[in-house]
């Protein structure tokens, strides 16, 4: 293996193991615990379309609209990884105020040579929202 291998293998080992985290704390992590996956200065437009954030306090911010429902749950469902960047599909239902609704964006996200998401852009719909 050449040192260009075993550093593209090892980027997508932390990668890999980013997005796991990344779905495990959309299901019972905190906003910050999300936030500190993203690199200083990271963008998210979620959906794309949406005004971009580039704070932590934008980001803990968006995330704890999710993190403060009553019910979450994330699956992942797909996830193909090339050199710097991971696209997956995952399931988010969440539930509060006795109403469900589920959600099945498709994330892409770039990553720094220390595994920290430099950019996340999820690919949804309004008419992909379903109050269950």
């Amino acid at each position: 293996m050449t040192v260009e291998q075993d550093t593209t293998a090892e980027l997508s080992d932390k990668i890999n193991a980013v997005v796991e985290n990344y779905i495990e704390y959309l299901t019972s992590g905190t906003a910050e615990q999300i936030a500190d996956l993203y690199a200083a200065g990271a963008t998210v437009e979620d959906p794309i379309g949406a005004d971009i954030r580039t704070t932590r306090e934008q980001l803990v911010e968006f995330y704890s609209v999710i993190t403060g429902m009553d019910e979450r749950t994330a699956t992942l469902k797909w996830k193909k990884t090339a050199g710097d960047t991971a696209v997956f599909e995952f399931t988010l239902v969440t539930g509060t105020s006795g109403m469900r609704f589920e959600i099945t964006p498709v994330d892409i996200m770039v990553f720094d040579a220390d595994g920290k998401i430099t950019s996340m852009r999820a690919v949804w719909q309004a008419s992909d929202l379903v109050q269950l």
